[in-house]
C-alpha cells in the first residue's frame, strides 16, 4: 500500500523539455552539431548526463569539458525555463493525493526551491530536495538520503518520475515506481525497466 509519493521535478511535474532541448542546442553550437529535437534528445538521454553528451559528440569528454558544458547548459536553461509551465494535470494530481508526498530532484536546490514556490505548490510537499553539490550524476544516492530524511518505509513509497534513472533510484531504496512519458526518456527505455509506464500524471496516481 502506498502511503507516500516521491515526485520527480524536471520532465515530470515541471514540463521543461523545450528548455532542456533549447539549452542543449545552445551549448553545442560551438561544436557545429545539427540542432537536436526533443525526440533526438530522448534518444541520447541518460544519467549521468555527461554520457549523453558523449553520445552526442561520438567521443569521450576531455578533462574539464564536462564542467564547461554543464555551466553553459544551466546558464541557458535557467533563462529558457522561465517560459515553462507545470505538466498537464500536475496541480490536480498533487491536490488529489490524500497521503503524504515529497519532491526529490536532480536540479540545483537553490534554483528548485524558489521555482516550486513560484508555482504555489510547496504546501503539498513534506520535503523538497534538490542537489546541493555537483549536478549531472545519478539519482540513487540522492534518493536514499531523501527517503531517510522523510522517515517513511520504502515499501510504502511510490516514486513518480520520467526517466530510467528514477526507476533505478526507486529500486535502489526498495520503493516502487511508475514512469511518465512526458519527459526526457523514450517509452521503450521506460518500459525496459519493468515498471508501469503511463502517459498522464492522473494515470500515475492510479498505481498508488
Amino acid at each position: 500500500m502506498t502511503k507516500h509519493i516521491v515526485w520527480d521535478w524536471n520532465g515530470t511535474l515541471f514540463h521543461d523539455i523545450d528548455a532542456v532541448v533549447g539549452a542543449t542546442n545552445e551549448v553545442f553550437k560551438a561544436y557545429e552539431l545539427a540542432p537536436i529535437t526533443a525526440d533526438g534528445f530522448r534518444a541520447v538521454y541518460t544519467r549521468p548526463i555527461w554520457v549523453a553528451y558523449e553520445r552526442m559528440l561520438g567521443r569521450p569528454l576531455a578533462e574539464g569539458e564536462w564542467e564547461l558544458l554543464d555551466t553553459g547548459f544551466h546558464d541557458h536553461y535557467f533563462r529558457l525555463a522561465v517560459e515553462c509551465a507545470l505538466a498537464a494535470g500536475a496541480e490536480h494530481a498533487l491536490s488529489t493525493w490524500t497521503g503524504t508526498q515529497s519532491l526529490c530532484s536532480m536540479a540545483p536546490h537553490a534554483h528548485l526551491v524558489p521555482k516550486v514556490d513560484a508555482f504555489g505548490i510547496t504546501r503539498h510537499f513534506t520535503r523538497v530536495d534538490g542537489l546541493l553539490g555537483t549536478t549531472g550524476g545519478e539519482k540513487a544516492v540522492h534518493m536514499a538520503a531523501h527517503i531517510e530524511s522523510i522517515a517513511v518505509s520504502p515499501r510504502e513509497v511510490l516514486v513518480i518520475g520520467d526517466s530510467v534513472d528514477d526507476a533505478v533510484a526507486a529500486s535502489h531504496v526498495g520503493a516502487r515506481a511508475v514512469l511518465y512519458t512526458g519527459g526526457m526518456s523514450t517509452r521503450a527505455e521506460l518500459e525496459s525497466t519493468g515498471f508501469p509506464v503511463v502517459d498522464t500524471l492522473a494515470e500515475a496516481l492510479e498505481h498508488a
